[in-house]
């Protein structure tokens, strides 16, 4: 199973991205899909996820309103559209994908088994 993230780029303040994380390999049925992010030296943190089970939407507080996760079964692509970007949401995005995410564990990384490489996003001031 292999997970890659595309998207990212330089972008000003206001301004929007959409990142794409497509999956190939192996056919696995995902109980939660998820993207995270790691800014210049901090730890790495939850951001969005996507439960299979009734399509439920997660949001760290800070994008809320802001981001939204989705995902196009048919092209095996999750997707997360930034818009309002602002210079701290600045970090490398990862996409994860999981087999047997369970709720308490959707804004974890543990609660994940695959990830993808990466995309960088900058956010000028």
């Amino acid at each position: 199973v292999q997970l890659q993230a595309s998207g990212g780029g330089f972008v000003q303040t206001g301004g929007s991205l959409r990142l794409s994380c497509t999956t190939s390999g192996r056919a696995v049925s995902y109980a939660a899909m998820g993207w995270f992010r790691q800014a210049p030296g901090k730890d790495r943190e939850f951001v969005a996820a996507l439960r299979r089970s009734g399509g439920y939407t997660y949001y760290e507080d800070s994008v809320k309103g802001r981001f939204t996760i989705s995902k196009d079964s048919a092209k095996n692509t999750l997707y997360l559209q930034m818009n309002s970007l602002k210079p701290e949401d600045t970090a490398v995005y990862f996409c994860a994908a999981g087999v047997g995410t369970i709720l308490s564990s959707i804004r974890i990384q543990r609660g994940y088994d695959y990830w993808g490489q990466g995309t960088k996003v900058t956010v000028s001031s």
